[in-house]
């Protein structure tokens, strides 16, 4: 199978020429960055109070939810994205992520942060074509977060995975280690950004699964933009809930996940692929 899509031209098994890192390779960066991580923690201390415009500060993307209701391994969110429903011109899901956290265009579609893009993909052999959403998947075993040199790559109880910003020195390792093309760098100073979804200068971000809506008890803003489109082609919810309505669509019909074969155990899974 292959696919193509405005930004990229992806084989419908493989989004990125990106290879699982082994046991063996995982003891090795483990070992050659505890120093860098020693090093950039306690230099990282000192920007505590950094702040990206005024009123704006990173820490408050660092703690979505109160500290005395910190998340729970007892949950896990994941969506369930059907292919079937997800019409190939709508961009609802885009459009409303792009709006919730302050992302615009520079110009420069290469390299303008996409927290969240569709692509459309093409059986070779039978001809039939499927239209998805590709976003952070959420991992239980993310690439990033091994990689990362200060910890500022991390995964909450709760599974969602993050980036704090005022530990990311930009070295930009989560974005060659991540198989899906999911982190954006930012390059220029920003204007205008959400309170809630400060991006600074010289960090990595990438989607969040819209933390601080979930924190709120609400649903990320391309599953609700889906909804009231009517496609209701994402289901957002606590995959360990026997109770949940994703829990049992993947219960009873199964999913796929792109690039099993890396098994790092995504969050995001995909029905009709």
């Amino acid at each position: 199978m292959s696919a193509e899509s405005k930004h990229d031209d992806v084989h419908a098994d493989s989004l990125s020429n990106a290879h699982p890192v082994s046991d063996e390779q995982e003891g090795n960066i483990a070992e050659t960055t505890l120093s860098r991580r020693k090093f950039f923690g306690a230099a990282a201390a000192t920007l505590a109070g950094l702040s990206v415009a005024p009123g704006i500060f990173l820490m408050k993307a660092a703690h979505a939810r109160p500290l005395d209701q910190a998340a729970s391994s007892k949950v896990r969110w994941g969506m369930l994205i059907d292919t079937n429903k997800c019409a190939k011109d709508c961009d609802a899901c885009v459009k409303a992520c792009n709006t919730v956290h302050g992302l615009y265009s520079l110009g420069r579609p290469e390299t303008d942060a996409q927290w969240i893009r569709k692509v459309n993909i093409t059986n070779e052999n039978t001809g039939r074509s499927h239209s998805l959403p590709v976003m952070c998947q959420h991992c239980e075993y993310p690439p990033c977060v091994d990689v990362c040199p200060t910890g500022a790559s991390f995964r909450r109880a709760d599974g969602i995975v993050l980036v704090d910003r005022h530990i990311c020195i930009g070295c930009r390792y989560c974005m060659m280690a991540c198989p899906y093309k999911a982190r954006s760098f930012v390059a220029e100073n920003l204007h205008n950004q959400k309170p809630l979804v400060p991006r600074g200068k010289g960090t990595v971000g990438g989607c969040t699964l819209c933390v601080n809506r979930v924190d709120a008890g609400n649903i990320p803003a391309c599953a609700e933009a889906c909804d009231k489109d009517n496609h209701n082609a994402i289901i957002f919810g606590d995959l360990k809930d026997p109770k949940s309505e994703i829990h049992k669509q993947l219960t009873a019909y199964g999913s796929s996940v792109i690039r099993r074969d890396l098994r790092l155990n995504p969050s995001i899974h995909y029905r009709g692929l």
